[in-house]
């Protein structure tokens, strides 16, 4: 029986080694698998490289994380926010690393890490700073720079409703970057609010289908019925 429900957040975390890359879902607040985050400070994991669309707010979620002293390198498209105090600290004292990607670069570079794309073609940072140093090819008259497939060893989601099998299901836009990060990890550990029944999932409404997921933790809160 393929059950891939584990007890708690301790156990969806277990075995991630140091330095790994992880990748972290949400968009801002949005979709954000936060008590992950704080499993992870528990966990104890360091010299991370981490991926995300923004590199946190305030002092809770990936900025506590980043405060903690866990994450040697940041890979984000907006990396300065409102309330990104943190980042702004270590970046300045040069104890976090960061690598900007413009937002739908990263989006593909993900993307193509789960399709087995090694590597893509884009118009975008042409003759910018981002540009600099990678090749660049004229096709049809347009110049573009490749960008090579994003992958990671740990992709940490959050889903509105999952079943045992690890079949995912995102409320809104609490999709974002989650769906494309489920497929791009060699261990995908799933944060979701409600636990369905098999065969309870509408299958044309699953977005992430457990054949990408390993690991999924009941996380209760919010409206079942939403």
């Amino acid at each position: 029986m393929i059950d891939k429900r584990v007890r708690d957040v301790a156990a969806a975390l277990d075995g991630i080694a140091d330095g790994s890359t992880i990748m972290i879902g949400g968009f801002g607040a949005v979709g954000q698998p936060n008590v992950l985050i704080e499993a992870l400070i528990e966990q104890g994991a360091r010299d991370l490289t981490i991926v995300a669309n923004n590199a946190g707010t305030g002092r809770v979620g990936l900025a506590k994380l980043m405060e903690a002293g866990r994450v040697r390198k940041i890979v984000c498209s907006f990396p300065r926010s409102s309330g990104s105090v943190v980042f702004e600290d270590l970046f300045k004292s040069g104890r976090l690393e960061l690598e900007i990607v413009p937002q739908g670069t990263l989006a593909e570079r993900i993307r193509a890490a789960g399709a087995g794309i090694p590597a893509f073609f884009t118009a975008t940072g042409y003759g910018t700073k981002l540009g600099e140093k990678k090749e660049s090819r004229e096709i049809g008259g347009r110049f573009y720079i490749l960008e090579h497939a994003l992958p990671a060893d740990v992709a940490l989601i959050e889903a509105w409703r999952a079943d045992r099998w690890g079949n995912c299901v995102y409320r809104e836009s609490g999709r974002n970057f989650n769906a494309v990060m489920a497929t791009a990890a060699a261990l995908t550990v799933v944060q979701t609010q409600h636990l369905a029944e098999l065969g309870e999932l509408d299958p044309e409404a699953i977005v992430t289908q457990g054949i990408f997921v390993n690991r999924v933790v009941h996380v209760p809160y919010g409206d079942p019925q939403g």
